[in-house]
């Protein structure tokens, strides 16, 4: 690590990241980008299913076939369901939803008040640790993460007299990259236990797998990803930046490190509105016949956590709405009305993003393509033979591949597991163990990939701040923390597998 940090080997990075960036950004708009490679998912479907391509579903032994959309049937779907793949995009909703009740909160001035008061409190040093560590613990419900703390990280190091955009990769690596580290059980963990669970019992019948069967290797990672993507952000990505030459923060300017009566007010209204949320949330959350938990008293998978997004919506809007009103920022309903607006005014180009995406992805799950990747990948791994940690770090590899074409994390595991549970097993290894390999490779890619659900959200943010910014512009800037991520997470991997702790309960 202290080689890294010379000038010299910081110039070769910034080299290398700059070839990045301009390859990147020689493609065309994302949006044109995303309609080309929707295009090709229907040529190459042609041209697959002609050359008879099959695989056999690991977990049903299904033959799997590519469907071809060069056809009339194909054509036909093309044309009916293009309105409702946009529709039912499902990070859409989620971030409309979020950014309604967030808009109240940023026109009332309540967002910009609460920047002001944390850079006035906090040292700078540690701005970029506290945004790392939130990212990491925003997984426990990652829509929070990437609708909420990705935007604000970057206008609190705007804040700062910062480089916004830092403070967006840091908020945006530990949301996205840091995916399975956590100090909290979230609701990835019940669903990648079962389908590890149910993989293993192909060749077990009695397994169970605890859903807290990776907690303690995921509580360890959180500190490991918290200094890892502390150290990229200070010594590589802002270095590359370079200085903010946008607007100013707080410390540049004396007045607004003082804030005014109305303003003091208005926090003071959104605290007492924000205890009033909260006691209600833990009301119906806290009782084991809490009206926010299931029916049976359990918590995972509760209309709590599945309505995270409603929460932020009514959160962001009660207490955006307390504060104008104690600060005098809202007068009336029209005001907070046109403040939902004005959000959803910088959301054009998203969607227009998002619409191409959309028809993109949608193609390639018709298509079948990603699930032939998928188990042509494992099927490849499987014959290589490797042994002990060599093999646990190609599966971390491999699924970090595989995720760059297939984002969602429960169905790349649902292919996945059937193979290399029982597999892996047979060879003496658990499958608690087999899953956390996993959940490493899952996560260091997410932040690269043009195939992760919030891709498009993330594209937006970035084009606040430089509105040439292109794929290439995120790539190269994420990119320092996918490496950092995998190399730190499979050193912390193989130390575990060395001394053959405990993965969890």
């Amino acid at each position: 690590m202290t080689a890294d940090t010379t000038p010299q080997s910081r110039g070769l990075i910034a080299k290398f990241l700059t070839i990045v960036e301009r390859v990147g950004n020689a493609l065309p708009h994302p949006a044109t980008l995303f309609l080309c490679l929707a295009v090709l998912v229907v040529i190459i479907s042609g041209i697959a299913a002609q050359m008879g391509l099959e695989v056999r579903h690991p977990a049903t032994d299904e033959r799997i076939t590519p469907v071809s959309l060069l056809t009339v049937a194909g054509l036909h779907r093309i044309i009916l369901e293009m309105v409702t793949n946009f529709t039912g995009f499902a990070p859409l909703g989620t971030v409309l939803v979020a950014l309604l009740g967030i808009g109240v909160a940023e026109s009332s001035g309540l967002i910009a008040t609460c920047m002001r008061l944390l850079v006035m409190s906090a040292p700078r040093k540690l701005l970029t640790v506290v945004i790392v560590f939130a990212g990491v613990l925003s997984n426990t419900a990652s829509e929070i993460g990437y609708v909420l703390l990705v935007p604000l990280a970057a206008m609190i190091f705007q804040a700062a007299g910062r480089h916004p955009i830092a403070g967006l990769a840091a908020g945006f690596a530990g949301v996205s990259g840091g995916y399975s580290a956590n100090l909290l059980l979230g609701t990835i963990d019940p669903l990648l236990s079962g389908l590890t669970q149910e993989a293993a019992r192909i060749v077990a019948p009695e397994t169970l797998v605890n859903v807290s069967c990776n907690y303690f290797f995921m509580f360890v990672s959180t500190f490991l990803i918290v200094i890892l993507g502390t150290w990229v952000t200070e010594r590589i990505i802002v270095p590359r930046l370079g200085t903010w030459k946008g607007e100013s923060g707080a410390e540049d300017s004396a007045e607004l490190r003082v804030l005014t009566q109305p303003e003091k007010r208005g926090l003071r209204f959104a605290l007492v509105a924000a205890a009033m949320f909260t006691a209600l949330i833990l009301w119906g959350t806290l009782p084991a016949d809490g009206f926010l938990r299931n029916p049976d008293g359990t918590f995972l998978r509760s209309p709590f956590l599945k309505g995270i997004v409603a929460m932020i919506f009514v959160s962001g809007a009660f207490t955006g709405i307390a504060y104008g009103v104690g600060a005098g920022t809202i007068r009336n309903d029209s005001d907070v009305i046109r403040g939902m607006g004005k959000t959803m005014a910088t959301l054009g180009e998203y969607l227009v993003l998002v619409f191409f995406a959309a028809q993109f992805v949608a193609y390639f799950n018709w298509t079948n393509l990603g699930l032939i990747i998928a188990v042509k990948g494992a099927e490849t791994l499987g014959a290589w033979q490797l042994g002990g940690i060599p093999l646990m770090l190609a599966l971390v590899l491999l699924s970090g591949f595989i995720n760059l074409f297939m984002g969602s994390a429960s169905a790349k595991w649902a292919i996945m597991a059937p193979v290399f549970v029982p597999m892996f097993m047979l060879l003496g290894y658990k499958p608690e163990l087999i899953q956390a390999a996993y959940r490493i490779g899952d996560s260091c890619t997410n932040i690269i990939t043009p195939m992760m659900s919030y891709f498009a959200l993330i594209m937006a943010f970035f084009q606040r701040y430089d509105p040439k910014a292109g794929i290439g512009t995120i790539t190269a800037t994420m990119l320092p923390y996918t490496i950092t991520f995998t190399i730190g997470w499979s050193v912390l991997l193989s130390i575990w597998m060395w001394f053959d702790l405990p993965l969890g309960f």
